[in-house]
């Protein structure tokens, strides 16, 4: 890889003023007055904290000219200036990798899928390290620099060390990838679990802004859950926090690749229902596709088979509400492919398995491009880079 210039620090030195900027990150343009109100400071607090932020080029104020004329010291909302740094976000799936290159609001500039060939660390790095090369060959021509990279796997990830320590669909364990891929690309390197990476953006940029308690289901090749929980993404004491895809509620169902049996994952995940499909209607489907093409057609048994999955994911989603009452839950992933066939008893047992008042929590979907699973990662990277909190053992220093 080639040389990169030493990292920058972000120019918010202290948790309020990481959390003022995350403000303006997400509800931007907003005046200091109501980032005051959004962040219990003090007016003078704000002022001293944005001062910087602005004076460095990270934060814009918006002068409406009119309004100065007319009051002779309006209160000029303030706003992220997304070009001023530029990230590179990362998803790695058993087959391909998605590489993303954001701005710092996170918007995606340019996006590239590769086919994964080898899944061991040593190819995944290799094809990572052409990927980072041609996004950051792209970054010289937007202009800007690159600050940090996200990179997200399915799994048990711990993101405070970096490390992967189990991936089913790449069969790793124990992978030191945070500090593995940063001496690859040379910039500072997040690594987390890419439901979490996902609920980050869906928290800072999406469906989850404003909201102090939400969760996001994802439903596709894995069941994850990635839990929001009085503002703050939550990964328990063992980083695993959120694995509704395990939650068993079938001792003799269908056994799972985590060694237990009657999980979500072993019932509604996309190779399930495929073998399931195979097993109703005797039908050899190659794959999710063919098997949502039977159903879509008519076919009894494999709608059932969607039918099935449905129920298991409401009561999944139901236990989620009841233990924690979000405000929303998000279902997304790319098995909303399937949506139509499985959303009825998904709101059947979900309503059903809801306690009380927890029953009225706002349950939608929001279908996502793929591309926004390496979003997610970027977000991470954005959160590292405003909280100056790079893992250990990447080797880099912000």
């Amino acid at each position: 890889m080639r040389s990169t210039p030493p990292a920058e620090a972000f120019p918010a030195h202290t948790p309020a003023a990481a959390q003022i900027f995350t403000i303006v990150l997400s509800h931007g343009p907003v005046t200091r007055a109501e980032i005051a109100r959004r962040a219990a400071l003090s007016p003078a607090a704000v002022t001293k904290a944005v001062r910087p932020l602005i004076e460095t080029g990270y934060l814009l104020e918006d002068v409406d000219e009119e309004h100065r004329r007319a009051l002779g010291r309006p209160a000029n909302p303030v706003r992220v200036h997304g070009g001023r740094a530029l990230f590179l976000g990362v998803k790695v799936t058993g087959d391909e990798i998605i590489a993303v290159l954001t701005d710092l609001c996170c918007r995606i500039r340019v996006a590239r899928h590769i086919p994964l060939d080898d899944r061991r660390p040593g190819g995944v790095l290799a094809t990572l390290s052409g990927l980072a090369l041609e996004l950051l060959a792209d970054a010289e021509e937007l202009g800007a620099r690159v600050r940090g990279v996200g990179i997200a796997v399915s799994g048990d990830v711990d993101r405070t060390e970096g490390m992967v320590r189990y991936s089913p669909f790449l069969e790793w364990r124990d992978v030191p990838l945070a500090h593995l891929a940063a001496m690859t690309i040379g910039l500072p390197v997040t690594v987390d679990n890419d439901v979490r990476a996902l609920t980050v953006a869906e928290q800072w940029f999406g469906a989850g802004v404003g909201l102090s308690d939400f969760a996001l289901v994802t439903v596709g090749a894995g069941i994850g859950c990635g839990l929001v929980v009085g503002g703050r993404v939550v990964s328990g004491a063992h980083g695993v926090a959120g694995e509704i895809g395990h939650l068993s509620f079938d001792p003799a169902g269908p056994r799972c690749h985590c060694g237990n049996r009657g999980c979500v994952e072993a019932v509604a995940s996309e190779s399930a229902i495929v073998r399931d499909v195979r097993a109703e209607t005797g039908i050899d489907v190659a794959d999710a596709a063919e098997a949502l093409e039977l159903a879509h057609r008519g076919d009894p048994g494999a709608r059932e088979v969607y039918a099935r999955a449905g129920a298991v994911i409401g009561r999944a989603v139901g236990s989620v509400v009841n233990l924690l009452g979000p405000e929303r839950v998000i279902i997304s992933g790319e098995g909303l492919a399937a949506y139509d066939l499985f959303a009825e008893r998904i709101r059947e047992t979900f309503a059903a398995s809801a306690f009380g008042a927890a029953a009225r929590c706002d349950v939608t979907t929001r279908p996502l491009p793929f591309e926004e699973w390496a979003r997610g990662a970027a977000a991470t990277a954005i959160q590292s880079f405003i909280r100056s909190d790079t893992p250990k053992g990447t080797g880099v220093t912000p």
